[in-house]
């Protein structure tokens, strides 16, 4: 496809945008996984270009991410323990992450990323803020002046370590990178606040002479190609290789796909995750041929993107080409930055990340959604990530499977479950939509709204015609929703809203009702008026109150 002209301006100043915002966070993230700043920078500019280029998001950009990140650490650390130090365990390291580009690879050329769909939604948001957690706990360290620790029990267990020995220049400058990163955007959010965060931490630090770690020496000039590092390893290893690099790939799709998501809902298009996950294979493999970390779909680089005017690939290839210059240009430069800033920037990455959506509802969702979402958290942060998204997926299923044995029990029978069917409209149905010439739409949802179902949900709204102003939702055949679906539906109403089509519900039993008050969906996207208790009542309503509107095209 020709690429268009009128899309360059947008392009040129989104991927600006997004490389300003992922130089500081590569270098952080380099620091974190034991491999160097260097070793992010990297991996930033293979995936940020390669990714880009061939991946299936318009929009997406890529890098090393913090659940990346965190499993990186821990094959770097089992390397060292197995060999005796970095350079002696980097084949391994290397490998690993090569093989998690190989497996990304096999994964898009399977087809597999279209499944992530199902993730319940408590699994993703435990993991996810599992995952904050953990980048947070691991800076703290650094924010006292002392190297991190690489596993957040030993962050826990030995405190006192950096406690004793606190750098208050450190400190101080961990404190007034967080304070410029969060309070800068009520001056301007012309200028990322990232970038002034990080230029005002060291500058402070270097015009002060304050005694404090730095990132060191960046190489600069293009990176050398490391592929030497794969000859020789040993045969007892290869298990462990395959392993971290299955465990990277599966967590660095879904982290892309979960990104693609959040572009799509952003931009109104529809990504190609088979394509992404190709993408984002290639762009690891080639980072770690030249020793850098590997990454996945950047949240934060993504939106600052679209927001900044990116359209297409090339504002991804941008962003990724800015850090090239920045690293033939820049290194030696970036090498006085204090790690006790790039701490700073991290644990406000943390923070960002963990869902507080999630957490705030977590005494009004069914108990087996909160039970799995807390095992995941608990399990992310001091486990083994890729085995807390897996406990917490059979977890779910499992008690879902008892909740609908439950409900068999309650009924003579269970309707098809998660499907929206292709059945003809009742006779009612057809008579109010004929009287409103399709201004009027009814749809049914049979069976219990639970993760596996949500994702169709989603894209209701996108398949309403343009000329729809109301939306009937007949939920008689619901008897129960989990939160995956509660937080689907509310999604659903949003984007209908913002399409200026009203949502009224009929049949609404007792349990999805109760959920949707519990989070305020009800009354304050759906009012109380908007429910009821069968059709008559609800064309009661419409002719009464509501059809003048309808008519005119007003809601």
């Amino acid at each position: 496809m020709r690429y268009s002209m009128k899309n360059l301006k947008g392009d040129l100043s989104g991927g600006l945008v997004a490389g300003v915002i992922a130089l500081p966070l590569a270098l952080g993230f380099g620091v974190q996984s034991g491999m160097g700043a260097a070793a992010g920078l990297y991996g930033a500019i293979a995936l940020g270009i390669f990714a880009a280029w061939l991946g299936g998001t318009s929009t997406q950009a890529s890098g090393p991410t913090g659940p990346m990140t965190v499993v990186a650490a821990s094959i770097v650390a089992s390397a060292v323990t197995r060999t005796g130090s970095l350079e002696e365990g980097l084949g391994i390291v290397l490998m690993s992450f090569f093989a998690c580009g190989l497996f990304q690879l096999g994964l898009g050329l399977l087809g597999i990323g279209k499944y992530v769909k199902y993730f319940p939604y408590p699994v993703i948001s435990g993991f996810m803020s599992g995952v904050g957690v953990i980048i947070v706990l691991l800076q703290v360290w650094p924010l006292l002046g002392s190297p991190s620790p690489k596993s957040t029990f030993e962050v826990v267990s030995h405190i006192q370590e950096p406690l004793s020995a606190i750098n208050w220049g450190a400190v101080f400058l961990g404190l007034l990178t967080l304070s410029i990163n969060y309070l800068f955007p009520f001056v301007t959010k012309a200028v990322p606040s990232v970038l002034v965060a990080l230029i005002a931490g060291t500058g402070v630090a270097i015009t002060a002479g304050l005694g404090v770690p730095t990132v060191g020496e960046i190489p600069t000039g293009f990176p050398d190609l490391r592929a030497n590092v794969f000859i020789n390893i040993d045969p007892s290893d290869h298990a462990f290789i395959v392993g971290s690099g299955l465990t990277l790939a599966l967590l660095g799709s879904i982290d892309s796909l979960l990104t693609s998501v959040i572009a799509d809902n952003m931009t109104k298009t529809q990504h190609d995750s088979r394509r992404e996950l190709i993408g984002q294979g290639v762009g690891n493999m080639i980072a770690a041929c030249f020793g850098g970390i590997p990454g996945a779909g950047a949240t934060k680089g993504t939106v600052v993107n679209i927001n900044a005017g990116g359209k297409t690939r090339l504002s991804g290839v941008v962003h990724g080409l800015f850090l090239l210059a920045v690293l033939l240009g820049a290194g030696p430069f970036a090498s006085y930055i204090p790690l006790s800033v790039l701490a700073g920037l991290l644990i406000s990455v943390g923070i960002a990340i963990i869902d507080y959506k999630g957490l705030r509802h977590l005494l009004h969702v069914p108990r087996a959604d909160a039970l799995v979402m807390i095992v995941v958290l608990g399990w992310t942060v001091f486990g083994t990530l890729i085995y807390a998204v897996a406990a917490g997926i059979v977890l779910a299923s499992l008690l879902f499977m008892k909740k609908v044995g439950d409900l068999a029990e309650e009924s003579s029978s269970v309707e098809t479950l998660g499907r929206l069917p292709a059945e003809e409209p009742w006779s009612d149905e057809i008579e109010l939509m004929q009287k409103h010439e399709g201004k009027v739409s009814v749809t049914h949802l049979h069976g219990p709204l639970f993760f596996g179902f949500t994702s169709g949900y989603r894209a209701l709204a996108s398949q309403l015609s343009p000329k729809t102003r109301v939306l009937i939702i007949r939920m008689e055949r619901v008897p129960y929703m989990d939160q995956s679906g509660m937080y689907a539906l509310e999604e659903t109403v949003h984007s209908l809203h913002a399409k200026g089509t009203t949502v009224l519900i009929i049949g609404i039993r007792d349990q999805p009702l109760e959920m949707l008050r519990r989070i305020c969906l009800v009354p304050d996207l759906v009012p109380e008026d908007h429910l009821f208790d069968d059709m008559n009542a609800c064309m009661a309503w419409l002719a009464k109150d509501y059809a003048p509107a309808v008519e005119s095209g007003a809601t």
